[in-house]
């Protein structure tokens, strides 16, 4: 064993700190009921203990970081892991926030079902705060039982961990327990109501803060709450910036937005859809948080949401997000305008997202095109001009920029057989290709082609280069939905499958290259894999 290891300690005898608790204005009743909650920042309140906990999924290297044994299938770790032993450090807290959903102002919301614990020092003295997700009823959870599936559950395990892998900002995943409870949900509102086995997940970040924790202060006229709030988080999480005042907080707007643009640059660089992005669901440090109805571009289409509930307006849909995150930003300023004695001072912070999105795009584009930025007009240009080409023959995105990762030597050592390897990497990526639909792709094929020969590099170095920025295997909505499937029926080998493999996706893994292939027929309309909803 080594002596990391052997420092580290189950969940149970850590020593939890409670900074959010301690320093801001809270309910202290306990009650769980559900109601209005003005004038607090958070409602103190214990999980619901489960039947029987059982420890189901474990981050390994994210236990590790924070300094945690990975705890056996039963015992008390996992008990703290699902609600049933609450420790004499902690103090658990449901947040209160409010928040526009679809555009339309939603009034308080808050943890509903979420419950945290506190916060834990990493191994290099970082503090991370860890939320049960599933964990029971709260002041904010209306009329729902505060409760998660196992669907759902899984499915935000691994992706919280698959995007950290990729490079995406976001927030993490501990462990995957299960109840022994069955939770009844209508998956698709639909009036099917189902009895399916329940589970929680303990979701790590920094701070679990949200656009929507401002705005239910403002909204409500709360000032002293919404400037205390603001100087927790600038003093705990912004410290860089200085002593909370108001040039602090237009600095701290500015870099508020300058993370929002970088982490929705990384979204679409990959293909990720978030599915349902309120202002309740837009992190305050600008990580990607509430994996719900999320999914991955498969057919190249900037017109696709995965969301059921987002059907008529398509507002989240994949090429809505810079957009839709822009819109959100400016709910923020709004929220934070009282700080303030002139909130227009907030616009250079809706500039700085706007020129931080287009810089972060492009130069993730360029990396991920193995260029380097010699021609910048010609290069953006080409990057902007690259989306419309790949969603006529509907392309897959992941495996159209892997296939040409692996090209580029070729690309350029041929001359006379361009037209040859284009076939070979359009027939790999793209779904189907009716006569003429290809043209587009194949006419900005040749003009990269003619710029990839411009790099001084040599195409192994090349394509080296783009193996590292173009991951091979991301978490498509079937292979969750079959390691759903059979987690549900007591067969965890597809989930800890996928959890291996997408800790390393940008390697080859021979052995698993059934993950990397095109999503089959059968789940191009089948619930879970085509469509979900926010129940998902």
């Amino acid at each position: 064993m080594n002596s990391a290891a052997m420092n580290e300690l189950p969940l149970d005898q850590a020593t939890f700190e409670n900074p959010f608790v301690d320093e801001l204005r809270g309910e202290i009743s306990g009650n769980k009921g559900s109601r209005q909650v003005p004038g607090y920042c958070y409602s103190l309140v214990k999980p619901t203990p489960v039947q029987d906990p059982h420890l189901l999924a474990w981050s390994d290297e994210l236990g590790d970081f924070l300094g945690l044994a990975k705890p056996p299938e039963r015992g008390p770790a996992v008990d703290a892991l699902a609600g049933n032993l609450v420790t004499g450090s902690m103090k658990p807290f449901a947040a209160r926030y409010g928040g526009h959903q679809f555009g339309n102002w939603a009034g308080q919301l808050g943890d509903g079902r979420a419950i945290s614990l506190g916060q834990v020092a990493a191994v290099d003295g970082s503090r991370w705060e860890i939320q049960l997700k599933g964990a029971g009823p709260t002041p904010y959870s209306r009329r729902a039982d505060g409760r998660a599936v196992l669907r759902s559950s899984l499915r935000e395990f691994v992706c919280s961990e698959a995007m950290h892998y990729l490079g995406v900002p976001t927030t993490r995943a501990l462990s995957l327990v299960g109840t022994g409870d069955a939770v009844v949900r209508d998956m698709f509102y639909n009036g099917n109501p189902q009895a399916e086995p329940g589970a929680i997940v303990a979701r790590v970040a920094p701070t679990f803060i949200r656009f929507g924790n401002f705005q239910i202060m403002t909204a409500n006229g709360e000032l002293d709450n919404l400037r205390a709030l603001a100087d927790y988080v600038i003093r705990h999480h912004y410290p860089e910036l200085g002593a909370p005042s108001p040039e602090v907080y237009v600095r701290w707007f500015e870099e508020v937005s300058r993370r929002t643009a970088v982490m929705i640059a990384h979204w679409m660089a990959v293909g990720f859809v978030h599915g349902v992005m309120n202002t309740d669901n837009m992190s305050i440090l600008g990580l990607t948080i509430d994996y719900g109805p999320y999914g991955w571009l498969e057919p190249y289409d900037p017109d696709w949401t995965p969301n059921t509930t987002d059907f008529g307006s398509r507002r989240y849909a994949f090429g809505q997000q810079p957009r839709v995150a822009m819109w959100n930003l400016m709910a923020l300023a709004q929220a934070l305008s009282p700080l303030l004695p002139d909130a227009e001072v907030l616009r250079n912070g809706l500039d700085e997202y706007a020129t931080t999105l287009a810089t972060t795009q492009h130069t993730l584009m360029l990396r991920k095109l193995g260029l380097t930025p010699l021609h910048p007009d010609e290069d953006r240009a080409l990057t902007e001009d690259l989306p419309q080409a790949l969603a006529e023959p509907e392309v897959d995105m992941t495996l159209f920029f892997r296939q040409l990762s692996h090209l580029a030597p070729a690309l350029l050592a041929a001359s006379d057989n361009e037209d040859g390897l284009f076939d070979e990497l359009i027939t790999a990526a793209a779904y189907s290709v009716a006569p003429d639909e290809d043209r587009n792709v194949r006419q900005w094929l040749h003009r990269y082609t003619a710029r990839l020969r411009q790099e001084p590099d040599s195409g192994e170095a090349i394509r080296e280069r783009m193996l590292r920025a173009n991951p091979k295997y991301v978490l498509r909505n079937y292979l969750a939905q079959q390691a759903i499937e059979r987690a549900e029926a007591g067969d965890l080998s597809t989930l800890e499958t996928l959890m291996h493999v997408l800790k390393t996706p940008f390697d080859e893994h021979p052995e698993y290259h059934e993950l990397a292939a095109k999503r089959p027929d059968w789940a191009r309309d089948k619930p879970g894999c085509a469509t979900l909803s926010c129940s998902s």
